[in-house]
């Protein structure tokens, strides 16, 4: 008698069920290896991940009536349940080690058939896709010649502008020194000139102060004394 049906007959049911899975992945993995074609591979494989699918959630039903049960049956058989679900999660995950193994393979061999099969059919789109690749070519390299050209234009007539800039701003810096040193001497005229009148209105309206000093040029005449020559 199963050890299992004598604890619950639930326990025992999933338990069969289960070692239903087990054989049905043994078999269709050792099935598998035999299988060349890359279809007919990626189909048997999408089968046996629905049934480690359901062994799975198999399994996790058997967690839930072991701890269902954990207050009513005794330590010993609790921990060989324990064993038994331990055991079955191990040989789940050497299954599902075994399906990732076999999908990289496949998927290799999708990359060799996509590269290393049968080309009918697809030459003259090749050719169309050459060519349209070697147009879009000529034309990028037109147009970065282009814009290559244009960016030097641009910074050739940059550059005369900032020579020009210079060049004016030197010829404004000698013109404000110019237009400075003319200022100066016209101050410089204006106070001779304001002097002179200035002297010359004191002396008209004192002529005969001391003080201030004849102008050269503006001073009145001196009294002359004629000279009669007597005669013999």
């Amino acid at each position: 008698m199963d050890p299992l049906a004598s604890v619950s007959e639930e326990l025992a049911e999933i338990d069969g069920q289960i070692a239903d899975i087990f054989r049905a992945l043994s078999n269709g993995f050792q099935k598998l290896e035999k299988v060349k074609d890359v279809s007919r591979q990626s189909r048997q494989l999408e089968e046996l991940t629905d049934k480690m699918r359901d062994c799975k959630r198999l399994i996790k039903e058997f967690d839930r009536e072991v701890k269902e049960r954990e207050g009513r049956i005794d330590p010993n058989t609790i921990r060989m349940l324990n064993e038994k679900k331990q055991s079955m999660i191990k040989e789940l995950n050497s299954y599902v080690a075994l399906k990732k193994q076999h999908q990289s393979n496949l998927e290799n061999n999708k990359r060799v058939d996509l590269f290393d099969g049968p080309s009918e059919g697809f030459g003259e789109e090749n050719v169309l896709l050459a060519s349209y690749t070697v147009d879009v070519g000529t034309e990028t390299a037109a147009a970065l010649k282009a814009q290559t050209e244009q960016m030097s234009r641009i910074v050739n007539e940059l550059d005369s502008i900032h020579f020009s800039i210079k060049k004016a701003s030197k010829l404004v810096k000698e013109i404000g020194r110019q237009v400075a040193t003319d200022k100066c001497i016209m101050a410089l005229l204006f106070l001779i000139v304001i002097g002179v009148i200035a002297i010359i209105i004191v002396k008209l309206v004192n002529p005969h102060n001391k003080d201030i000093r004849d102008i050269p040029g503006l001073a009145p005449p001196a009294n002359r004394r004629l000279l009669w020559s007597s005669p013999n």
